[in-house]
């Protein structure tokens, strides 16, 4: 925590040595993008994409995953993704999921999480089904790439059920995008009708 507190310190002094202006933000955000991402400690939106303060609205949850679209009971990614899309109108959704994924091993694999009553429910009602995620038959024990990937797939899905990301994409002034990042490489990789490439 010390390491974490220091550099908290220190970052307006880091930010004019960079020549960034932390002040215009006072007037303001225009993000670039919502990037909705997994809670995961090693996916760092800003390293990945390189973006500064103000260019980026994050979403993290554990799996990346997006609620569907309930006006029934309040929900803050719910409330974040119209935000996003209505309110600051931002042009590109990237929903990114990485390797060695918890929660998709623990959706894929059935694991007991008796321990993590609110996890265990949240991947219950908000995870696509886990038949939609399981590996090929062949896949190795540890490969979680392609139920991850499906997972992104599933996610975008959801997004398009949301009134404001339907009608922005009518429009033609929204894009949508998959990306499946790898935390052992640090590889982003786009997905498109071929499947996941090199980005």
């Amino acid at each position: 925590m010390q390491s974490l507190t220091r550099h908290a310190r220190a970052y307006p002094r880091r930010s004019a040595d960079r020549g960034h202006d932390l002040t215009r933000h006072r007037a303001g955000q225009s993000p670039e993008a919502l990037f909705i991402t997994c809670s995961d400690s090693r996916v760092v939106p800003a390293l990945i994409t390189g973006a500064e303060p103000g260019q980026l609205f994050e979403l993290r949850t554990a799996g990346n995953i997006v609620p569907a679209y309930n006006t029934g009971t309040p929900s803050g990614e719910r409330a974040t993704i119209e935000y996003a899309v209505s309110i600051l109108r931002v042009p590109d959704i990237i929903v990114c999921g990485h390797s060695h994924c918890g929660a998709v091993k623990a959706l894929v694999r059935s694991e007991d999480l008796s321990s993590a009553p609110a996890v265990h429910s949240w991947l219950q009602h908000a995870a696509p089904p886990a038949r939609h995620l399981a590996p090929l038959p062949d896949a190795e024990a540890d490969d979680l790439a392609l139920p991850v990937q499906r997972n992104i797939d599933a996610q975008l899905e959801r997004l398009r059920g949301y009134p404001g990301v339907a009608r922005r994409l009518a429009e033609g002034t929204l894009n949508l995008h998959a990306w499946f990042y790898e935390v052992h490489t640090g590889a982003v990789l786009l997905g498109s009708e071929r499947g996941y490439l090199p980005l």
